[in-house]
């Protein structure tokens, strides 16, 4: 049998030799003529094949984030880090008063706060954390910083120069055990509130009581050195656990129970006793 005039034998030949190069047979119009092919490839660049699967596009490396400077860490002290505690408590992400050192509890409470913020939790104070943190409270007051006392004492009454003297500092909250003129040894102290407010002036020593218990409060005093009539210095177990978020009723407290140890150790009945702002 013809087609077209040709053999078919021949055109059989034609196309086995078409597909051994590679190409694909082009099948004829009605006018003879070779039709377009029905999967022509696209070279690149020249537009997409709209018959091929999109390719993905390699994904590219996401740079690093620069890390965010640390301003404190475990470890560090100073009054950065005691006003970082001071917000901290605002928030109550910390129970314990300021101390200005950088320890174990603050490293905690930075990681909470930081972990609640959808913050990376090192526990370490970066600047990214501390403008969180200052954006949610307000500047800390001094009794907010030195809640526990440790303020540093301010410069002694000059009728605390001479002899053996309690100088007791009602602004700076300290108390100044002073021989001659020389600072023996200083200690946070907290005073009377509002309604019952610690007396001021000039007093001595009247008596002392190693074990004291008050007979109009029924509260105790150890190591107690009265100089004004009730009024007395002494041990205070709730300005230990409380710091100056209580008050006495007109007594001056020492927290610091070794301290006072000392103290009545060496304060001697008639001593003087300047209590002054």
């Amino acid at each position: 049998m013809r087609i077209s005039g040709r053999p078919a034998a021949v055109l059989a030949s034609v196309a086995a030799l078409a597909a051994l190069c590679g190409c694909t047979a082009q099948p004829l119009d009605a006018n003879g003529k070779a039709r377009a092919p029905l999967n022509v490839r696209t070279p690149a660049g020249l537009g997409a094949d709209p018959t091929r699967p999109a390719q993905p596009t390699p994904a590219q490396p996401t740079p690093a984030l620069p890390l965010a400077r640390v301003l404190w860490s475990r470890g560090d002290s100073g009054s950065g880090v005691r006003e970082l505690q001071a917000r901290l408590r605002q928030l109550d992400w910390l129970s314990e008063g300021p101390s200005g050192s950088y320890g174990p509890l603050t490293e905690r409470a930075v990681r909470g706060f930081q972990g609640k913020r959808g913050l990376p939790q090192t526990g370490r104070t970066d600047i990214v954390t501390w403008q969180r943190l200052v954006r949610m409270t307000h500047p800390p007051g001094q009794w907010e910083l030195y809640l526990m006392g440790g303020q540093p004492a301010g410069a002694p009454d000059p009728r605390c120069l001479t002899g053996r003297v309690l100088c007791i500092d009602k602004t700076t909250r300290t108390l100044r055990w002073m021989v001659g003129g020389r600072t023996v040894e200083t200690t946070a102290v907290r005073f009377g509130t509002q309604y019952s407010p610690t007396r001021e002036g000039v007093f001595h020593i009247e008596w002392k009581a190693r074990n004291w218990v008050s007979t109009l409060y029924h509260s105790p005093m150890p190591y107690a050195m009265f100089f004004s009539r009730g009024q007395a210095v002494h041990y205070s177990y709730d300005f230990a656990a409380r710091g100056y978020a209580g008050g006495s009723h007109g007594c001056v407290n020492v927290r610091d129970e070794a301290a006072i140890q000392q103290l009545f150790a060496q304060v001697r009945v008639g001593d003087k006793v300047v209590v002054h702002w």
